[in-house]
């Protein structure tokens, strides 16, 4: 191949070819929303645990007292409004909170890539749509199992993460066939930005279909330039190059930065009200508004970041793997300077939510980096590379709160600030390898057969 082909591989399709291609209505767009809330509610049922049991735990279970009392003082901005206080307590000692805390992931992890293959053999909208509600079904016995024991509720948690473990790969299967290239980083984004499960099932199951061809309201004009747009980069193989997949480099550096980057989101997402209550000593009420804050300002940044890459690709002429590249390096370095600066800032609780907050936004701009980085490499098999990239980012969801809560059982300043550290440097780490081995190219392996156009 000429060097100056290897630039931008990626085949794009230029609206004008077909004439105007609406999105307010489309297809494309109504999966996009419809697959919003389906995540929104996904990320409610993975959290919702490490919110509630900051009041489910006896305060006299941990290892030892809480030694910030001398650091902080109690603290809260609204007035207590009197609550129900009957709920049950579970004398759960940190390191039983943070096997409960991670138990989800052991089942998370399991699914990934069986996931992406199913998705690629029958299709993503089944697996997504009973993953859902699988999940949505065992975490309404959530109260039943931790009435039971605790075994029982870490069975439950787990079987959740087997429900759930399906649902990316799938989502990215799907949009294989769905996605225009120059779309890509919009459509993705509105997606992931977010008993309603079980009701959401059946809308998803009623309006959504796997593939352009099979919808039944899609009009004639977006099914062609849905299709036109992606006839170059999909493989008519049959079987799965699982070898060449395996050995490329370019997967190999988005393996890291989802690796490095979950570290990051999973110990914030898993321990915030933790830190909140314990180091800032916020009480319940207002734990649960200001741990959300972080992630509302990630939605918003999931949302533009989507918007701004695909304009630079379409308008500004920048490369795909630039855009990546960059959107990476801001998504993992941003936070992890401020995630650092949030652990020194001593009793300041407004710089320690902002800084959090700050941290927590930036990461968004991933979401247009290496987490859309499958669909550009290998459009074919994006539901299996997923797959294969969120079994190695699910470990730090297994190890990550155990090993914090191993970190922090005084609950000291000092302590959090080594639970920073670490993050902040496996995050650093990812930014760098994806910025030196990323590619936006569509690899030879994952198109035999087919020829490429330039960018």
């Amino acid at each position: 191949m000429e060097p100056e082909e290897r630039e931008d591989r990626t085949p794009l399709l230029k609206e004008s070819q077909l004439g105007a291609v609406p999105a307010c209505c489309s297809a494309r767009y109504n999966l996009a929303l419809l697959a919003f809330f389906g995540f929104f509610l996904l990320y409610a049922l993975r959290v919702n645990l490490s919110v509630a049991l900051v009041d489910m735990v006896e305060p006299n279970t941990s290892l030892a007292k809480n030694t910030t009392s001398n650091v902080c003082p109690e603290h809260s901005s609204t007035i207590n409004v009197p609550r129900n206080t009957t709920g049950k307590k579970y004398s759960w000692d940190a390191d039983t909170q943070g096997w409960i805390l991670g138990s989800f992931f052991y089942g998370y992890i399991i699914t990934q890539i069986p996931g992406g293959y199913l998705a690629s053999k029958i299709g993503g909208k089944l697996l997504l749509g009973f993953g859902i509600f699988g999940t949505s079904v065992f975490t309404l016995l959530t109260p039943l199992a931790a009435d039971l024991g605790v075994g029982y509720l870490i069975a439950v948690r787990a079987l959740e993460g087997l429900g759930e473990g399906v649902t990316f790969p799938a989502m990215h299967s799907m949009w294989s066939s769905w996605a225009p290239p120059l779309e890509r980083s919009k459509l993705l984004s509105i997606s992931y930005a977010g008993a309603l499960g079980v009701l959401w099932f059946f809308f998803w199951m009623w309006l959504v279909s796997d593939k352009p061809e099979t919808h039944k309201s899609i009009s004639r004009t977006e099914r062609e330039y849905i299709l036109s747009s992606l006839k170059d980069q999909l493989s008519t193989q049959k079987s799965v190059p699982w070898r060449p997949i395996l050995e490329s480099l370019p997967l190999w550096a988005i393996v890291v930065a989802h690796f490095s980057y979950n570290w990051t989101f999973y110990t914030l997402l898993t321990l915030l009200p933790t830190y909140m209550k314990e180091i800032l000593r916020f009480d319940a009420q207002e734990n649960g508004f200001l741990s959300a804050l972080p992630y509302f300002g990630c939605w918003l940044c999931i949302i533009l970041s989507g918007q701004i890459a695909d304009h630079l690709r379409e308008k500004q002429n920048f490369s795909t793997v630039c855009v990546r590249k960059c959107f990476t390096l801001i998504g993992m370095i941003g936070p992890a300077v401020f995630l650092v600066a949030a652990g020194f800032i001593g009793c300041n609780y407004e710089l320690a939510v902002a800084f959090v907050t700050i941290s927590t936004t930036l990461g968004g701009f991933c979401t247009s980096g290496y987490s859309i980085n499958h669909l550009d490499i290998a459009p074919s098999y994006a539901g299996i590379l997923l797959g294969i990239t969120n079994s190695f980012a699910t470990i730090p969801g297994m190890v990550g709160p155990v090993i914090a809560k191993n970190l922090t059982h005084n609950n000291t300043v000092g302590e959090w600030q080594t639970v920073f550290y670490i993050a902040a440097s496996i995050n650093l780490f990812g930014a760098i390898f994806f910025a030196l081995f990323a590619s936006g190219e569509v690899q030879d392996w994952a198109v035999s057969g087919y020829h490429f156009h330039r960018n």
